[in-house]
């Protein structure tokens, strides 16, 4: 691999748009220095973050490969490291990264980092990885720089990532993959870190609205009080699920969050599962949250609205924290379903957001686009 004059590495970081370029950003602002002080002997290190949708299209590993390759030649920069928030596969597992020490670049899928400390894992990973592309940390070093494993998130005795196969007419010549249930559980986390689950709350605005107004009304409802009285705690723990699950079908099927395959290999299908899976994950957090907020939002309006003496001659039950507390439940559930037939006038944008099908058709768009 060459290097820049004056022993400066021209570093780019190629990333999707939306969390890769973000979490890029955020890593660029301190990555120069981090890399200088672990690479020793005088280097410097410049790095640029480009962002574009360099994915668009396709998820096959030789195909994303050559695309960083070809941008690494326009760009004439000594490293790139590419970020895509999409999980891709080798094999039937799950990258992590592909090196190609003789091109100078890298591929990192970061959902197979994980859904927790996603920016440190990160940052950990391209540091790796651009000092192995670079050469040796230290004079003296023996051996091809593909041949040294990677440290940081690539190691660790219990830790699912292991050195993957890589093939002779490939392109890259060291791979780290994730295997295992252990594996798809770290995946699937990271694909719901990516998906941010937490932008779907404001995005369902106008379903906030209709759960409000729907469980102001149900508040001061006699019939809703005795149902809430009379009603078991496993029956509560039943209408919750019900609206819980009510609401996170209809937004799936609404907004057509579903992926189906194209094709029926068994690779597909398992891909396909994995988006599926985030999605119904992503949106149930959302979900949750919103229900959560409800609850709080119902027990504040009853506390101020309800008359003990009305509550208790209607229901013959005091009033106490108890009635509270219950009545606030069993009408965020009854909120929730009015929530589900107020979200068909959401705009489909924020919802469509939580899902990496939707989210690559919008990269496909966008890449058409820019080719007009």
């Amino acid at each position: 691999m060459r290097e820049s004059s004056q022993d400066v590495t021209v570093v780019a970081l190629l990333a999707d748009p939306d969390a890769p370029t973000e979490i890029a950003q955020r890593m660029a602002r301190t990555l120069p220095d981090r890399l200088a002080d672990r690479s020793g002997r005088g280097r410097r290190f410049d790095v640029e973050v480009v962002s574009e949708p360099f994915t668009a299209g396709t998820e096959d590993l030789s195909t994303l490969t050559r695309r960083v390759m070809d941008r690494r030649s326009e760009g004439n920069w000594d490293v790139v490291v590419a970020l895509t928030d999409l999980p891709l596969h080798s094999n039937g597992r799950k990258l992590v990264v592909d090196l190609s020490h003789e091109h100078g670049l890298a591929l990192l899928s970061l959902p197979t980092l994980g859904g927790f400390r996603l920016q440190t894992r990160a940052r950990q990973a391209v540091e790796e990885a651009v000092l192995s592309l670079a050469g040796p940390v230290a004079p003296g070093a023996e051996g091809s720089p593909g041949s040294q494993p990677l440290r940081g998130p690539f190691i660790g005795r219990l830790g699912p990532v292991h050195r993957g196969q890589v093939g002779e007419e490939e392109i890259a010549d060291l791979r780290y993959v994730v295997s295992g249930p252990r594996g798809y559980l770290r995946v699937l986390l990271g694909m719901v870190r990516a998906n941010r689950p937490w932008r779907l709350v404001p995005g369902l605005s106008k379903a906030l609205a209709a759960a409000l107004a729907t469980g102001a009304v149900a508040t001061v409802n006699s019939t809703i009080w005795n149902l809430a009285t009379s009603l078991s705690t496993p029956r509560l723990v039943i209408a919750m699920v019900g609206s819980l699950a009510l609401m996170i079908g209809w937004l799936i099927v609404d907004a057509d969050l579903w992926h189906r395959s194209a094709v029926g290999s068994p690779e597909e299908r398992k891909r396909t599962a994995l988006y599926n899976t985030s999605t119904v994950v992503t949106v149930g957090i959302g979900v949750v949250v919103c229900y959560a907020g409800l609850v709080v939002i119902n027990l504040v309006w009853a506390l101020f609205i309800l008359n003990e003496r009305l509550f208790a001659s209607t229901t013959r039950t005091p009033l106490h924290a108890t009635e509270y507390w219950t009545l606030a439940w069993f009408v965020a559930s009854v909120a929730t379903v009015g929530g589900a037939l107020g979200s068909g006038l959401e705009s489909d944008e924020a919802i469509r957001a939580a899902a990496y099908s939707k989210r690559e058709q919008e990269r496909r768009s966008l890449l058409h686009d820019d080719g007009d």
